[in-house]
């Protein structure tokens, strides 16, 4: 699932087409029309789903629709590429322990849409990338694989942008072969209260 460029699909996606990461690109889930994602795509015959927000009377229906296509598809995971929209509680628990994202920052630092530039504005030593899965709160899931990117002198958010992006196409490349794998369990689903 991605909203923009692409750029991490496209890298997962070459992973998977040089056999370097054994899985199927099964479907990609855009939300944003003309997002760049939706051309890398169709140029690598992805078959992908344009499900437009601004269609849906509420986002429990934009949901169930992604719901639908997602399991139509028969996918196993949902990888989030860049995907800018908050999943809901109900999303979450219905694929619980399937869902994996990967957050500009070594989280728990620098939550959130913007990362690496609030640890550029915050003058960090280092940020860096973390792949992790994704639960019900806000890049709080459990951490699969961390890799820090020290912010060095002279860094614009340019520069700093370019290096956490290069740290993210080896690191969520590798935290996949390591689920797909086995060699990572997903967490325990959290209990019915009451």
């Amino acid at each position: 699932m991605a909203s923009g460029s692409g750029s991490n699909f496209e890298n997962v996606v070459h992973e998977i087409h040089a056999g370097r990461l054994d899985a199927d690109a099964v479907l990609l889930v855009c939300d944003k029309p003309g997002a760049g994602v939706l051309a890398r795509a169709e140029k690598l015959k992805v078959p992908f789903a344009l499900v437009d927000r601004k269609q849906f009377p509420s986002k429990e229906a934009f949901e169930a629709d992604i719901v639908k296509r997602l399991d139509a598809s028969g996918c196993d995971f949902i990888v989030l590429a860049g995907y800018m929209r908050i999943l809901t509680d109900a999303f979450v628990l219905r694929y619980w322990g399937r869902i994996i994202n990967i957050h500009p920052s070594m989280l728990p630092a620098f939550p959130g849409a913007h990362g690496i530039r609030d640890a550029f504005e915050a003058k960090a030593a280092a940020t860096g990338v973390t792949v992790h899965f994704v639960d019900t709160g806000v890049d709080t899931g459990a951490v699969i694989l961390q890799k820090a990117v020290p912010l060095v002198q002279g860094d614009t958010l340019e520069s700093l942008e370019a290096r956490v992006h290069a740290a993210e196409y080896l690191l969520y490349p590798e935290a996949l072969r390591k689920i797909i794998s086995g060699h990572v369990s997903s967490p325990a689903r959290p209990s019915a209260e009451g």
